[in-house]
């Protein structure tokens, strides 16, 4: 004891007073994720030491990038000013400025894992960089000034408990040539923490719980924010790029398709035997869409009665996959048609101007072509990704307040922004052109919240339950006014989800955890029929201008199913880290270090047991994830008209 107390009566005692503050917070949030979790843990004892000491190790490298501030204090502070009264203030304040962070985060991790089962990653640093809508959300959510006393009410507790500790640092002189080496050499510590640690450190099991428990929200936020695009080449398994490239153009390979004569691109004429069918799109993106919502699928709540009656009269996607598990990572793959790569979504990035996409092609082909979003489009950058990718961008502010019942942090409600859709469908009939328009869906956000009186179920709950099913009504009722317009009977309607509401699962990439619904409706232009193969969320554009009989010039990556060689079905999906391919029953992924894995998965459950890895599968992943990086990076993506050289 009398050895611990001499750590606090020590110039740099604060260091060690602060350890003490962040040690125990983190200990007290892992321990309730902990038993959150405890259903979804398939523990071991070590498995229960790794979750601890692993998480510890983590935690000390957190504690040393707190703990700078407080050292350059402790060694700038000339001794006869340290140990005066006076000094406690500004002490104090910095003590009270990060203990109020570190209370803040038990909080927001707590929050942050019952909505995602994991750790802050991608979705917490959009979280801070858009900060109107997710506050407002935060203020429509949760009873703020409640939680605002609790917080400040727990940071001065904590405060109070460690005063004396934190003042008897002030007892001991020490002369400043060695606090110079006492500072130098604790300084060593977060050097070594930024460049000789990782995320992936804590990773020691196949259950993904675990590995998220061993870690540290703090310093997954951090390792989330530096690393925006994460090089593929650098950190996964490649192959020869021409060997990539045979494996693609053999895969992409149909009757209608005729690749250019480079070997390092997937560049095709796309010609069909049919007439064009001048053909109107409408593609609804809808928010945090999971295929479990669906009677379909097992659902007993009856929460999408309107998309379950329409099955039967579209063509459903039975096995639709989305590519990721955000917002941008589904508009990347619904617009681009190509596989994730590694880091954030291409719709994030800096360098996504002018980007070879469903509403490029169209609008080559004499379409008006909108992207419409009943939020601010400025949210994930979005706007500035398709206004500079082939599409006119119509978002919140275009939107007039008449047709608005209730707004968000979100935005306004889906009911607006199907209404201002029709409004722009019928401006294009009638100036004689036809359209396509995305939209993307807003209602199925926390907090859960839409206009009153249109579903069974009160608003007033938030419940994720009530927001689906309203979305269900919205369409329903955007369909039914469509049917009144001249337009409709030309018209194709596109109902998919961008991701699903939850991603994570015992395993890193648990499939059930990204089945998502898809169905065209289109009653005078599409035969009703149930596509039960594997069918991934970047085949959708082209298979809807496959469906169309156009005559193009593509990049996709993804498939038009109905010209595709049989046996090629495959699907993509993955984190900002793991890439999965998963083909014939079997899931190989991609992770960095070069690490590559196989699994049997279970398409119900999520499970994945590890097999033994297929050359000729682990090939094809590496050159699908691969190819799709090479083709980003080398400016091969970028629209027809312009390409690099």
């Amino acid at each position: 004891m009398r050895k611990l107390q001499s750590l606090f009566k020590h110039r740099f005692g604060p260091l060690a007073v602060l350890a003490l503050i962040l040690f125990t917070l983190s200990f007290i949030t892992r321990l309730t994720l902990f038993i959150i979790s405890w259903p979804n843990l398939e523990l071991s004892f070590l498995k229960l030491l790794g979750i601890f000491f692993i998480g510890f190790f983590y935690d000390i490298i957190v504690w040393s990038f707190f703990a700078i501030p407080v050292a350059f204090y402790c060694w700038l502070m000339k001794d006869s000013w340290y140990q005066k009264k006076w000094q406690r203030i500004p002490l104090f304040f910095l003590f009270f400025l990060i203990t109020l962070i570190l209370v803040l985060n038990v909080g927001g991790e707590i929050i942050f894992w019952d909505e995602f089962n994991v750790r802050y990653n991608f979705i917490a640093v959009d979280y801070l960089v858009y900060t109107t809508e997710v506050i407002g959300n935060i203020m429509e959510s949760y009873n703020i000034p409640l939680i605002g006393t609790a917080v400040a009410i727990a940071t001065v507790a904590v405060l109070f408990l460690v005063r004396k500790k934190l003042t008897a640092s002030q007892e001991l002189s020490m002369r400043f040539g060695k606090r110079t080496l006492f500072f130098f050499g604790f300084m060593l510590l977060p050097l070594a923490g930024y460049f000789l640690v990782n995320n992936r450190i804590k990773n020691s099991s196949n259950n993904n719980y675990v590995n998220e428990l061993g870690g540290n929200g703090i310093y997954e936020f951090g390792s989330a924010f530096w690393n925006n695009e994460i090089e593929y080449s650098k950190f996964y398994v490649t192959r020869n790029d021409t060997a990539n490239f045979k494996i693609l153009r053999n895969m992409l390979q149909a009757p209608n398709a005729t690749f250019n004569n480079d070997p390092l691109s997937i560049e095709r004429q796309i010609k069909s035997d049919s007439p064009e069918h001048t053909w109107n799109v409408v593609l609804i993106s809808v928010e945090s869409f999971s295929g479990d919502y669906l009677k379909r699928f097992g659902n007993k709540e009856n929460i999408t009665p309107y998309l379950d009656s329409l099955i039967p009269h579209g063509l459903w996607f039975d096995q639709f996959y989305a590519s990721g598990t955000r917002t941008v990572r589904g508009l990347e793959a619904l617009s681009m048609g190509i596989p994730p790569t590694p880091g954030q979504s291409i719709v994030r990035r800096p360098d996504n101007d002018d980007m070879f996409t469903m509403g490029s092609v169209l609008k080559t082909k004499g379409y008006d072509v909108h992207y419409i979003y009943g939020g601010n489009s400025f949210f994930d950058n979005m706007g500035k990704y398709f206004s500079n990718s082939g599409y006119t961008v119509l978002d919140q502010r275009d939107i007039p307040d008449s047709l608005v019942h209730l707004t968000t942090a979100w935005g306004c409600d889906d009911e607006a922004a199907f209404n201002y859709t029709l409004q722009q469908c019928d401006k294009s009939f009638n100036s004689n052109k036809p359209f396509f328009n995305h939209i993307m869906t807003v209602s199925n956000h926390r907090p859960y919240i839409y206009p009153e009186g249109r579903i069974d179920i009160d608003p007033k709950y938030q419940s994720i339950q009530g927001a689906v099913k309203y979305t269900d009504y919205a369409i329903n009722k955007f369909i039914k006014e469509a049917q009144q317009k001249p337009w409709f009977n030309n018209t194709l309607f596109v109902i998919v989800s961008d991701h699903c509401s939850k991603s994570a699962g015992k395993t890193d990439l648990p499939v059930n955890r990204y089945h998502i619904p898809c169905i065209i409706y289109a009653p005078q232009l599409v035969k009703p029929a149930i596509e039960s193969r594997l069918v991934s969320q970047i085949d959708l554009a082209p298979t809807i201008l496959g469906l169309m009989n156009l005559n193009y010039t593509s990049r996709f990556f993804g498939y038009d199913v109905y010209n595709m060689t049989p046996g090629n079905e495959r699907a993509f999906i993955s984190t900002y880290q793991d890439m999965g391919y998963v083909k014939d029953g079997k899931l190989v992924i991609l992770s960095p270090q070069q690490k590559v894995q196989q699994f049997k998965p279970d398409f119900t459950t999520g499970a994945n047991v590890q097999m033994a890895g297929s050359a000729e599968l682990i090939n094809e992943a590496i050159a699908w994830y691969q190819g799709a990086s090479f083709q980003y990076k080398t400016g091969r993506y970028k629209s027809v008209k312009q390409v690099k050289p």
